[in-house]
């Protein structure tokens, strides 16, 4: 069985705080009303840092706007691994490797993170998957860059070899390739997540903040994933163990605040998110 890179310190000790940063998908539909305005919100709350989604064909757009308020994208989620995506029963390509790094060149994004691989079922799949992204990783490296990826649940819910499928594809990734672990997902998918990420060691550069109830993992059902059923809140005033998970990542460099879904004022929600972040102890 392949093994993880070595074990990083349990605790943040002498360790550079994370930089804290937000995915934007968490604001989509006021970034598709009003993105100088929204990004001029986002400033207000005193986020200098963003995780770009879908950049390849706006990235001059966002650039511009980025730049007008001051905003950096250190970080970015685009598809490295699928050819294509199917949505609402609308199948189309997804932009080559070269186009996604030329953009994300434009925007000073420094890792690009496919945000989800959806077959795990089975260890041929996964060593497909991480032998995809290693190729990635090459590709990337001529444009001065890194990739990474992004898990959800199932990932962590199903196993191979007796193993977290994440942590079975961390074992066969190159030195090169990182992971940003959901915290959130980590745990809702059935594992102890600090523990986790302390086995997966300095391979972990980024995490996903998010929080919210103890609720079922939402993708072992057959029904469609309804993200508003999950209650989730913002960091630190949930049942998700950020603080431990925090703890165990002195790799880190980028905490990246996320909701899926949030009822109320997101930009409230973000705030109280964003504070619990700066103001730990």
């Amino acid at each position: 069985m392949p093994t993880t890179r070595p074990e990083a310190s349990p605790t943040r000790t002498g360790a550079q705080r994370p930089a804290t940063s937000l995915q934007l998908y968490s604001v989509n539909s006021h970034l598709e009303a009003d993105l100088d305005g929204t990004l001029a919100r986002l400033g207000e709350i005193g986020l200098r840092n963003v995780e770009a989604f879908a950049f390849v064909d706006r990235a001059d757009e966002l650039a511009a706007a980025f730049a007008r308020h001051g905003i950096a994208a250190p970080t970015g989620h685009a598809m490295l691994v699928a050819k294509e995506v199917t949505r609402e029963g609308v199948t189309t390509p997804v932009p080559s490797h070269a186009a996604t790094f030329e953009a994300a060149k434009k925007l000073g994004i420094e890792l690009v993170i496919d945000p989800a691989v959806f077959d795990w079922s089975a260890r041929e799949a996964v060593e497909a998957t991480a032998s995809a992204l290693n190729e990635a990783a090459r590709s990337a490296a001529e444009h001065g860059l890194r990739v990474g990826y992004h898990n959800h649940a199932w990932e962590l819910s199903t196993l191979i070899e007796g193993v977290p499928a994440l942590e079975y594809f961390a074992g066969l990734l190159d030195d090169e390739v990182v992971l940003e672990v959901d915290v959130y997902w980590a745990h809702i998918g059935g594992v102890d997540a600090p523990a986790l990420l302390e086995r997966l060691g300095d391979r972990v550069r980024a995490l996903h903040i998010k929080d919210g109830p103890q609720v079922e993992n939402p993708f072992v059902a057959d029904a469609p994933f309804d993200p508003s059923g999950l209650g989730q809140v913002p960091a630190g005033q949930g049942a998700i163990p950020l603080e431990a998970a925090l703890a165990a990542t002195p790799s880190a460099e980028f905490a990246v605040i996320e909701f899926d879904h949030f009822d109320g004022d997101i930009f409230a929600a973000i705030a109280a998110s964003f504070d619990y972040l700066e103001n730990r102890a």
